[in-house]
């Protein structure tokens, strides 16, 4: 059996599908996995390339295997490219990306980067809903036929502060 180069890993939830390859770009392995046994898989390996979409649990399983010491290629989704769209055929896409010359890959994020990028997205969240609320009162107010100002920080009349 071929010495594994490259494994491509199509992350998921629970499932995951794993499509490895030789230094020559044969296929070696097609295995499909539970969280469980990749994460064991992973230990069991010997330090290789592993290469995965960056998507949601990426940064996660990249630090993991960075961990034991494989080296991590994450790819933009727009680079991986699969003919007929099912999670093993996608493993394979992954595998055959990570192995093209010129290649850009996406750096592992650590858990404190992923946690600043976290506190940003709940606070665009929060706004976002702060300011469909005060739009949402200013056109349920207009119903009653009371006209508030635009702007959240702007003085509502007295009679609208009581309500």
């Amino acid at each position: 059996m071929s010495k594994i180069t490259i494994i491509g890993i199509e992350l998921a939830k629970n499932v995951f599908h794993l499509h490895a390859v030789d230094s020559t770009g044969r296929q070696v392995k097609v295995i499909k996995l539970s969280r469980l046994k990749l994460t064991e898989y992973l230990h069991r390996s010997e330090p290789i390339t592993v290469a995965m979409e960056a998507c949601a649990s990426a940064h996660h399983w990249g630090r993991l295997c960075q961990l034991l010491s494989h080296e991590v290629r994450l790819i933009s989704p727009q680079f991986v490219k699969s003919n007929n769209k099912n999670d093993r055929n996608d493993a394979r896409a992954i595998c055959k990306a990570a192995q093209r010359p010129g290649m850009h890959f996406v750096p592992v994020k650590t858990v404190g980067q992923q946690a600043v990028l976290s506190l940003h997205r709940v606070r665009e969240m929060l706004i976002s809903q702060r300011t469909a609320t005060i739009n949402l009162l200013r056109g349920l107010l207009t119903e009653f036929g009371l006209t508030a100002p635009i702007g959240r920080t702007t003085q509502f009349p007295l009679c609208l502060r009581i309500l």
